[in-house]
């Protein structure tokens, strides 16, 4: 278990591994920037999925991004070994002193233990109370009090061992400057030369969004001529035909559509320039509370305690307030039912003028 002793370390370097989605990567900053503040001269590192990388490749702090392809297995058996090797061989070649491991993964725990890292903290999780386990990390952060706290907040008990206190944990997303000049052209050839709002009603799960029709009709009271609406989306063809159904219904002449436009540093620098950001529960609302532009988050049936927007200048529009919603442990996540159906256009529209000072 945490070692108080462990506060006196004075690493070189270290490795953070969270193998998640693109929202759960963004979480983890709080302990990147942690880190960094304790150890200002110390390199960080990063292991995590290939796709999530744009959550974190402009981060100031980290000095490597080492990644795991899923696309290996369909390699064969023998790439995804070679592959799996050359990765084992670059993290044991980086000599790091400690390894924080904030997944539950085998494969993380493995690669925790063959870092040779003489510190490796993990999380003491009750699926995971064997010996290989503790083999892999010697020194256990106790999970009890998890299911009480946000993901960040959780993520940040990793650092507990090392005397870092989660109090202020701060979220931040970056994107480059040649990503901020991209946006500023886009918006210039759209005509956006005053502030605007970024509604992003998409997510690759469609219980998760809110019906066209009440999007439209957020969009139609919030738009004008001197504050445009700026709707974005992933380039996927689920969330395109969303995005086109909404500009069908939309009578205001002040929408533009950016939708499956952007890389996802290229959405954080719009996001960063926006007055408003209104979405649903995604990794773009994730990315408006770390950059803290003023938000507006539509919850379904998710676990509000673990992925709230975190920050100061948020409000969660939780649909469970409206109606009864489904246990989120027991959803169906392919299902094609709207839950966010009970939230009403009005109260959504009200939030965003208190936001705005209307």
């Amino acid at each position: 278990m945490a070692n108080p002793t462990h506060a006196d370390v004075n690493p070189h370097n270290i490795l953070l591994i969270k193998l998640r989605h693109h929202g759960d990567m963004l979480l983890t900053t709080p302990v990147i920037n942690a880190l960094r503040q304790r150890y200002p001269q110390a390199s960080i590192d990063v292991l995590l999925y290939k796709e999530t990388r744009p959550m974190l490749e402009a981060h100031p702090a980290i000095r490597q991004l080492h990644v795991i392809d899923r696309k290996w297995k369909q390699e064969g058996s023998w790439r995804k070994l070679r592959h799996e090797r050359d990765l084992f061989a670059a993290v044991r070649a980086s000599r790091y002193d400690i390894v924080i491991n904030l997944a539950d993964q085998w494969r993380s725990a493995l690669i925790t233990l063959f870092s040779g890292a003489p510190l490796r903290i993990g999380f003491a999780f009750n699926k995971r109370d064997n010996a290989f386990w503790r083999l892999c990390h010697n020194c256990l952060v106790p999970t009890r009090n998890h299911n009480q706290l946000h993901t960040v907040e959780q993520n940040m008990t990793a650092l507990t061992p090392l005397g870092i206190a989660p109090q202020g944990a701060r979220a931040s997303m970056h994107y480059s400057a040649v990503d901020g000049q991209k946006v500023d052209a886009l918006l210039a050839e759209q005509g956006v030369d005053t502030p605007f709002i970024v509604v992003q009603p998409t997510s690759r799960w469609n219980f998760k969004c809110w019906e066209e029709e009440k999007v439209a009709a957020t969009i139609d009271q919030l738009a004008q001529a001197e504050r445009k609406v700026v709707l974005t989306a992933a380039p996927d063809q689920h969330e395109m035909a969303m995005i086109a159904r909404i500009q069908a219904l939309c009578t205001t002449p002040h929408l533009v559509s950016l939708a499956g436009q952007l890389s996802l540093p290229q959405l954080a620098a719009l996001i960063d320039r926006a007055r408003l950001f209104i979405g649903v529960d995604s990794a773009p609302m994730h990315m408006a509370a770390a950059l803290d532009t003023p938000c507006i988050a539509l919850f379904g049936p998710t676990k509000l305690q673990f992925w709230r927007p975190w920050g100061d200048h948020n409000q969660v529009i939780w649909a469970g307030d409206y109606g009864p919603l489904p246990d989120p442990d027991a959803i169906d996540t392919n299902t094609h039912q709207r839950y966010l159906s009970a939230i009403p256009v009005e109260d959504v529209v009200e939030a965003a003028r208190n936001f705005l000072h209307d």
